[in-house]
């Protein structure tokens, strides 16, 4: 299985339109996406499941990991790598039920220290903090400073960072500890989504 590091990729209907998601989807991964996370919060299911089909049949082809926000049973039925689930969502245990043991389990701990303990214990595979900076797709986010990530190295799980990530402030988190950076506006926003993610691959070589 692909290393739970490098250039995480989150989707954003805002930034991609319908007509071109798969073209989007292989610039990123063309560039160097690790890791594809998909997040769709709207109700067609239909729309959600042709989207997130697509993304699995192009991360096999890179040879990369496919992550579902939020809908374990998305997951399991597009036979997705995993799912990232946030304070709301199903407990880990229930998604470890749904999904089996093969399957990664990423949890957002947004800037506590106690629930990545918590999600660590649970049997998390990944364990997520943000907000770093300002985000554009979350603009009311909870703050996160750096010291986390340097905190949280003793758990001995992949870290994520998120939350406004762009290539200028990106080596501030990777220096810091985080094995991967959640990146949405700098890389779906950018005019040319293969170059932005080279660049944010050079970063972590």
């Amino acid at each position: 299985m692909t290393e739970l590091s490098g250039l995480y990729a989150i989707t954003d209907a805002g930034l991609i339109a319908p007509e071109h998601f798969p073209a989007a989807i292989s610039a990123a991964l063309c560039g160097g996406a690790k890791i594809i996370q998909y997040r769709d919060k709207s109700s067609d299911r239909e729309q959600r499941l042709q989207q997130a089909t697509t993304i699995q049949s192009l991360c096999k082809q890179y040879g990369a990991l496919l992550i579902i926000n939020d809908d374990v049973e998305l997951a399991r039925d597009v036979d997705a790598d995993g799912v990232h689930i946030g304070l709301d969502d199903q407990p880990i245990g229930e998604a470890r039920a749904i999904l089996g043991h093969e399957r990664i389990i990423g949890v957002s701990c947004y800037n506590q220290l106690a629930l990545a303990k918590q999600a660590v214990h649970d049997g998390a595979d990944y364990i997520a903090f943000g907000s770093f900076f300002n985000s554009p797709t979350k603009p009311r986010a909870v703050s996160a400073d750096v010291s986390l990530l340097q905190a949280a190295r003793r758990f001995e799980v992949p870290l994520c960072a998120i939350g406004g990530i762009t290539l200028e402030n990106a080596s501030t988190l990777i220096d810091a500890g985080a094995d991967m950076v959640a990146v949405i506006s700098a890389v779906f926003g950018s005019k040319d989504i293969e170059l932005a993610c080279r660049q944010f691959k050079q970063l972590f070589s």
